[in-house]
């Protein structure tokens, strides 16, 4: 395949395919906000709102009249989402819930950071396409909430009995590195810089164990090995995603060894990661090769694949590295052979380790508008700037 091919293919799935999906489907004309339970044909199977969901699909509209093109049905869809979620969304201490119900009632406490760190992005993205100052005050508010959280971030809500296994997890400082590109426009110079040193040392020096070539889940408060069922998880998914993380902040200051160094670890992850007899990337394992506690463990999953072939693609447009277009192919075939849905569109989130169909659900307590339209976004603008870098490009395939 051309080039060009790849990327019309992932330009038109995202404008005329994801996107329709959503805003045709999602919307809740009555309390705001959106609906994310969504079966396969776009009908509404629940109608609680997850917050991180509601935030995440914000961000994403909000993003795509940024970027791709000023359309006033995408800047309606987010500022509506972003106003249901002002009124209802945080609670007294300005701590963003997990759920609510379809009116906005709190549902389940805000014991997960992360509808924080969405909130936060989604309101970045909105201020910069409406310049409506509150919506600036909001997302600032809410990162320095977080920072000043990420140290105990369950807080009350831990159900981990302190300091007879204290652990950190890779989520939070994996998402603090995509977050403060987000919110650069709204913050003081030093606090980005800092932001971005720390996020690039406690990802690849801390939670990267160079004796695996694989990044740890969970390690001791001081970067140790733990040898428990946390310290030996490995989600390939996060080390994957968090790899093109990395390469966008290192891109900043052209620092090539960690470019280099995140393209070794894209590779050694997907070695791992990839099932060798059915193919597609596990969703858990252990380091050891032991049995993971998860029973979810060999499902392949939407967001992992996606997230994987935008970190090869960067990785090829930095590196030129063949071993990138060699692993895209193949994480490609894949995906677009499993995950997409060409009768009702959108993709399936959930298969089996066969491959097969295991939810037939386009959206729901974990799935939204997110990934994938992000993902497309990242794959067709990264093979862009390939194609600006090589005037005649055809990928070996």
């Amino acid at each position: 395949m051309h080039l060009g091919d790849y990327l019309n293919l992932y330009r038109d799935n995202l404008l005329e395919d994801v996107v329709p999906f959503w805003l045709d489907h999602s919307a809740d004309p009555a309390f705001g906000g959106f609906l994310t339970c969504l079966d396969t044909a776009g009908r509404v199977y629940d109608t609680d709102k997850f917050v991180w969901l509601q935030c995440r699909q914000v961000w994403t509209f909000s993003m795509l009249y940024n970027r791709v093109e000023k359309k006033p049905e995408w800047l309606d869809f987010a500022v509506q989402g972003a106003e249901f979620l002002r009124k209802h969304g945080r609670d007294a201490e300005g701590n963003w819930y997990f759920a609510l119900t379809r009116e906005g009632r709190p549902l389940v406490q805000p014991y997960n950071i992360f509808s924080d760190c969405f909130a936060a992005m989604a309101f970045g993205q909105l201020y910069l396409a409406t310049r409506h100052k509150p919506y600036a005050d909001l997302a600032v508010d809410t990162f320095l909430n977080i920072l000043r959280r990420r140290e105990n971030p369950k807080g009350r809500y831990s159900k981990v009995y302190p300091d007879t296994r204290p652990l950190q997890s890779f989520a939070l400082p994996m998402i603090l590195c995509n977050l403060v590109l987000e919110m650069e426009p709204l913050l003081e110079p030093e606090l980005v810089q800092g932001t971005i040193s720390s996020g690039i040392r406690t990802v690849m020096d801390v939670f990267y164990r160079p004796e695996l070539g694989l990044v740890s889940e969970n390690v001791g408060p001081d970067g140790s090995f733990s040898d428990s069922f946390e310290g030996r998880l490995v989600n390939p998914g996060h080390g994957l995603e968090a790899m093109w993380f990395i390469m966008d902040l290192a891109g900043r200051s052209s620092d090539q060894a960690t470019i280099r160094k995140a393209v070794d670890i894209t590779i050694n992850t997907l070695e791992f990661g990839w099932d060798p007899k059915y193919g597609g990337i596990f969703y858990f394992l252990d380091c050891r090769g032991n049995p993971p506690q998860q029973l979810e463990w060999d499902q392949k999953l939407w967001w992992v694949h996606i997230e994987t072939i935008v970190s090869l693609l960067k990785g090829y447009l930095h590196t030129g590295d063949a071993r990138c277009l060699t692993w895209f192919e193949k994480v490609h075939r894949y995906t677009w052979d499993h995950f997409p849905d060409p009768v009702h569109g959108e993709w399936y989130g959930y298969l089996n380790r066969q491959g097969e169909v295991l939810l037939p659900l386009k959206g729901g307590k974990w799935k939204g508008c997110f990934h994938i339209p992000r993902g497309l976004y990242q794959c067709w603008k990264t093979l862009e700037a390939i194609a600006d870098r090589q005037p005649t490009p055809v990928l070996p395939l």
